[in-house]
């Protein structure tokens, strides 16, 4: 073998060495980025600016590659939690909408035992001057129910959910608004979260007329339940 040949060998093996350490080096860099992401996402109760992410230095363009590796889940527009933070949907709709959200229709049915599986896809009502933005998201699966303010608070009560306390319609006020959305229930969850009602022996029959009256679904109301009460 020359001195040339020797040479180039050398040069070789310094090329991939620079390489080996510049990779080392990314993965470093990137294991280091997703912990800091992680830490943020726990002490922000879950979720995480994008405004935040690229505080540490990453930008939009290596967020969404942490996106399609599975790293980070986005949630809502500007917003992203980790693969590593778990949080069940139920603690996912009380993070997002607690505060201001009632849970109603199919969600409330299934609250209610109404239903026996849950259904796949959350519905929450909300104040119709409420920004539609909010509704933007990936996960969990939601269906606002956009209400007039003067209505909104008709029927409200609270029930146990995701460790805490959450809006929820009334029995009656949620039947009278699954017969006011038929035509967006899916026919089996309807008829079985009626019946449902129809037979729960703790049920308010005036508070129901009451409501059906607010709600104008009277005549639904009569002909649809009232027969079986």
């Amino acid at each position: 073998m020359t001195k040339w040949d020797n040479e180039e060998n050398n040069l070789a093996m310094d090329v991939g060495v620079e390489k080996m350490e510049s990779l080392y080096s990314r993965d470093e860099k990137k294991q280091y980025q997703l912990e800091q992401i992680n830490e943020m996402v726990e002490a922000g109760g879950g979720l995480v600016k994008t405004s935040d992410i690229e505080k540490l230095g990453v930008d939009y363009r290596r967020v969404l590659k942490f996106v399609e590796e599975g790293y980070l889940i986005r949630v809502k527009s500007g917003y992203y939690t980790t693969k590593y933070f778990e949080c069940s949907e139920e603690q996912w709709i009380y993070k997002l909408f607690g505060e201001d959200g009632i849970l109603t229709i199919e969600s409330a049915l299934w609250v209610y035992g109404y239903l026996k599986d849950r259904p796949y896809k959350w519905s929450i009502a909300i104040n119709k001057n409420t920004s539609k933005s909010r509704f933007n998201i990936d996960y969990p699966i939601v269906e606002p129910y956009y209400t007039e303010p003067e209505v909104m608070e008709l029927g409200v009560t609270e029930a146990d959910f995701a460790g805490g306390k959450m809006k929820i319609y009334t029995k009656e006020r949620l039947i009278c608004d699954v017969l006011k959305y038929q035509e967006k229930i899916d026919r089996n969850i309807f008829k079985q979260g009626v019946w449902a009602y129809i037979m729960d022996e703790d049920k308010d029959v005036a508070k129901l007329m009451e409501y059906a009256k607010e709600r104008k679904v009277l005549n639904k109301v009569q002909t649809m339940v009232g027969v079986w009460l």
